[in-house]
């Protein structure tokens, strides 16, 4: 199974005790499907992963099984720096009936290239759900290069990698690697940079995993479906629309800047855990300032 389209890494909505709000939960799933998305993704790095513990990231796949009742893909957050506990999430994924598992390059670690490739054979080796490997150095302080995703895009599970290098060239790179290999119609490359997937597109990407879409699922939707189409001139338009959303989402560490945007539109989004802190006045400004000019508020 690929995966092509726009997927959205949702957020986590938390009530006023800092608890999972699952019916707010449930409601921004519907309206995220109503408004075109292709996949959703529980419990990712925009779902605060690194906060929230394993029975709430458990609760957040099940939750979100049960409540897209096949209407679109499902995207299972399954990573760990520790392959044992990795496996243990993809595993679960599976059991719940999730469609992909998205599984990030073990952090902190820093393994080795050819450990990444025993990292993720172990995982496909004990488990037969499709996974998408996650590939975002800025948090991990590993880059996968393209000669390892290739190696990785060999194992029978491995279906696609959200590459959230922001490097245009590793990209090409990538992605000729995959064809000389024989790879590029069974492995896809998602985008992970909202501001890249036009461009990355372009190169032979086939969606992205997006932030902005929580806030604006719909134009982010028809960008990226405007350049499976082919009509990059439309896509380019919605790009530059998009612009500054994508930019002031990332003013501080994601996902503060989308909770307060999604709380300033009165969706279920709640604050997020330390370490986190709340957003910056003058921040928080600057995004009421940008759904003002989308017409979003």
């Amino acid at each position: 199974m690929n995966f092509e389209g726009t997927a959205v890494a949702m957020i986590t909505p938390f009530t006023e005790d800092n608890e999972v709000d699952e019916d707010g939960y449930r409601e921004n799933i519907n309206f995220l499907i109503e408004n075109g998305v292709d996949g959703l993704l529980a419990a990712g790095t925009t779902g605060e992963s690194a906060t929230i513990t394993i029975p709430e990231q458990k609760r957040l796949i099940d939750i979100l099984i049960e409540e897209v009742d096949g209407r679109v893909q499902t995207i299972a957050g399954a990573g760990s720096n520790s392959t044992q506990d990795a496996l243990e999430l993809v595993q679960y994924a599976e059991s719940a009936g999730a469609d992909m598992a998205l599984v990030i390059t073990p952090y902190y670690n820093k393994p080795q290239p050819h450990g990444l490739i025993e990292h993720y054979k172990s995982i496909n080796n004990n488990s037969d759900i499709p996974i998408i490997v996650y590939n975002v150095p800025s948090r991990t302080g590993t880059d996968i290069d393209p000669e390892t995703i290739t190696a990785v895009a060999g194992l029978d599970n491995v279906v696609a990698i959200k590459e959230a290098n922001p490097d245009l060239d590793k990209m090409s790179k990538t992605r000729k690697t995959l064809i000389e290999a024989d790879l590029e119609d069974e492995f896809s490359i998602l985008s992970g940079n909202d501001d890249l997937t036009v461009p990355m597109m372009s190169l032979g990407a086939k969606g992205v995993i997006s932030v902005v879409a929580n806030v604006d699922p719909f134009r982010m939707s028809q960008m990226v479906n405007n350049c499976l189409d082919g009509s990059y001139e439309k896509a380019m338009d919605l790009h530059y629309e998009l612009y500054n959303l994508m930019k002031v989402l990332f003013i501080e560490s994601n996902p503060v800047p989308t909770k307060v945007a999604l709380k300033m539109l009165g969706r279920p989004s709640g604050d997020i855990r330390l370490p986190l802190a709340p957003l910056k006045d003058e921040n928080r400004l600057k995004v009421k300032q940008v759904l003002n000019d989308l017409e979003l508020l």
